[in-house]
């Protein structure tokens, strides 16, 4: 028995499919917030010029404009008239309130917060540092210089001090698990509350913008706090800048 096997027919005079020009700024679209989401345009940044982009992609920057208006329209990215285009900063909401934890307010927000030790050192209490912490002048300070991020976002930088030699390991304690709260139950602080909280806005300057990873010209939250333990003693005195524009303060007094 012979088996035959037809070939589909081929119509070679049919030309190959090309991509139409709405298929281009949809791609480039994606393109675009594929490297948003890795990071390549971190919060904040201003994208390279329509010109560029378009020479980028080989395009005319009419296609490289409606991908823009597509991000816009979706909140990933938003224009700025005579400036540029900037990659839409996310707002977190963190509460000021007697219990006060970076962690926890990061898991109420639906994020994961990440608490880097930048720099650490023992130091001499300032005049203001010994009054807040109720302690002698020029007392020994453990000073941690951290950063906190929410999905790979700074949102805040911060200098926090302790009274030594009460909490001479909570350095060490802070590095391997990233939490101060952990750090404290590792010396004996079972709880500890907010006594006060001070929030003013300033200028940054440039290295902290830096760290920031925003402009500047963009104002920053400072925060001035004071924790005590279950005694009333304080056992923290933290000044904290957050970035203006990705942190929503909210002050509680209900506890």
């Amino acid at each position: 028995m012979t088996t035959t096997i037809t070939s589909p027919s081929l119509d070679l005079a049919a030309p190959p499919t090309r991509p139409t020009r709405d298929s281009f700024w949809t791609r480039i679209a994606a393109e675009l917030a594929e490297a948003i989401a890795r990071g390549v345009y971190p919060p904040g940044e201003r994208l390279p010029s329509e010109h560029a982009l378009a020479e980028q992609y080989g395009v005319n920057r009419h296609t490289i404009r409606r991908s823009l208006a597509s991000l816009s329209s979706q909140g990933l990215l938003r224009v700025t008239q005579g400036s540029g285009t900037y990659v839409e900063d996310f707002a977190v909401e963190l509460t000021l309130a007697r219990r006060t934890r970076h962690q926890q307010s990061m898991a109420q927000a639906g994020l994961r917060g990440v608490l880097r030790v930048l720099d650490a050192g023992t130091v001499r209490a300032t005049a203001a540092q010994a009054r807040a912490l109720q302690l002698p002048a020029r007392s020994a300070l453990l000073r941690l210089a951290v950063l906190g991020e929410a999905e790979q976002a700074p949102l805040h930088v911060g200098e926090r001090f302790f009274p030594l030699p009460r909490f001479e390991r909570l350095e060490a304690v802070v590095r391997e698990t990233g939490s101060i709260t952990a750090a404290f139950t590792a010396h004996g602080v079972a709880d500890y509350t907010r006594r006060e909280s001070r929030v003013t806005a300033q200028m940054p300057e440039p290295a902290l913008a830096a760290q920031l990873r925003q402009p500047a010209t963009r104002p920053v939250m400072l925060v001035e706090s004071v924790n005590v333990d279950t005694e009333g003693v304080p056992i923290e005195f933290a000044r904290t800048w957050f970035a203006g524009d990705r942190v929503t303060l909210t002050v509680t007094h209900d506890e």
